[in-house]
């Protein structure tokens, strides 16, 4: 077949670390099919561009994945050029798509709406093959995180074409187990039936995972001391992460062996290193970022591994965070500070979580995993490591493929 992923973020992960859809093509190649990835010229987080001459588009093979990138303008942060550029990108794409040969099958993802719904319409239009691929519940995220009310007119107008999309897609496919409760909750379930609504998660290249834990280790002199128990937590130091709960956690700790390692940067990285330098805290570090390569050799190495979300509604659907799958490969227990729906963790047996995130209920909970004996420590990774089977990406691009045969 002939498969067009089209996903506004979806750059090669040497620019922007979402691996989701190069993993997906890479094994749809595998397989004998050709790909091809559309995504915007502009790199999410940064000032890259990867047009910066006149031409409205440009082709580029890495690794031996065909990416197009459609011109878009850049932008940063969450203001008006972003939401311009999100526009643009969906009224870009059927220019540019009709230079290449029709596909059999669309993979189009939302975030954003606004070019899913173009993948779609697209696909209806040609007759092939449509998947609405849902990383995100737009708009019900936005009113999740306080950013909009319910009543807003463009949360209004997202939740029509979000309908749309459901509605008209050959498929839908959630990266949330739990999504279809979202749809019976919007009374939608009577036009959107279960039978076209699929589950596939983020997951894991196991292969690459363990090629990166041999070869890409970090030094470190906190991950390689046998006395301490080390927690350990990777991804983004932003606002909306509220990580200010682990510094009042580390605060709250009396195990004197407990210590919590923080990898990744962001807007709040700074501010929270400096709290825990005039508060005086020696089991709480802030690491900085690391290449993706070197994470592995970081998680394989930690005595627990940390999951961590704002308390929000979404987490009911279930929880698709991309480094929980790393978490899992690494063959270590997982502590979240949040109880979702749809619990991985709990399906596996993999691990421990709260149902109350404030800080000293936190800290005598992660007390309380360091008291686990040895034994059962062990048994809480080897079925992570387990579980993570489930989700190395040769298995979800198998799924995919089962969900696009399936289409009439």
């Amino acid at each position: 077949m002939n498969i067009w992923l089209i996903n506004h973020y979806a750059v090669p992960p040497k620019y922007y670390p979402l691996a989701r859809p190069t993993l997906f093509a890479k094994n749809l190649m595998a397989m004998g099919h050709t790909v091809t990835v559309f995504a915007a010229s502009s790199v999410h987080n940064s000032d890259i561009n990867l047009i910066t001459d006149g031409r409205k588009w440009r082709e580029e093979t890495v690794d031996g994945v065909h990416y197009v990138y459609i011109k878009c303008c850049d932008y940063q942060g969450s203001g008006l050029k972003r939401i311009y550029n999100i526009c643009e990108f969906a009224w870009k794409l059927p220019g540019v798509c009709k230079w290449f040969s029709r596909p059999d099958a669309i993979v189009a993802t939302s975030v954003p709406p606004t070019s899913c719904a173009m993948g779609v319409r697209m696909g209806r239009k040609w007759g092939c093959k449509t998947v609405a691929e849902i990383a995100d519940l737009w708009p019900e995220s936005i009113v999740s995180f306080g950013i909009a009310g319910p009543h807003n007119p463009a949360v209004i107008a997202l939740r029509r074409l979000e309908k749309w999309i459901y509605k008209n897609a050959g498929a839908v496919v959630f990266t949330m187990e739990g999504a279809y409760d979202y749809i019976v909750e919007q009374g939608w379930e009577n036009e959107i039936p279960r039978s076209k609504v699929y589950h596939i998660n983020n997951g894991v290249d196991l292969e690459q995972f363990d090629y990166n834990t041999e070869h890409f280790r970090v030094d470190d002199p906190d991950l390689d001391d046998p006395n301490t128990f080390k927690v350990v937590y990777t991804g983004s130091i932003r606002k909306a992460n509220g990580l200010g709960i682990l510094v009042d956690a580390a605060k709250a700790i009396r195990d004197p062996r407990i210590k919590i390692l923080v990898w990744g940067e962001g807007d709040e990285r700074e501010e929270l290193t400096r709290r825990v330098v005039e508060e005086g805290l020696t089991n709480i570090v802030f690491k900085g970022k690391v290449e993706k390569k070197y994470v592995p050799s970081i998680v394989s190495r930690a005595d627990l591994n940390l999951v961590h979300w704002g308390e929000v509604h979404l987490i009911q659907y279930g929880v698709s965070y991309n480094k929980l799958f790393d978490y899992m490969a690494a063959g270590r227990p997982i502590f979240s500070t949040v109880r979702p729906g749809y619990s991985i963790w709990e399906k596996y047996d993999c691990g421990r979580d709260t149902e109350d995130p404030r800080p000293e209920p936190l800290a005598h909970e992660l007390e309380k995993m360091a008291a686990l004996p040895p034994e059962e420590l062990s048994r809480l990774g080897e079925n992570a490591r387990k579980g993570a089977e489930d989700y190395d990406f040769r298995v979800l691009t198998q799924k995919l493929l089962n969900v696009i045969g399936e289409i009439e």
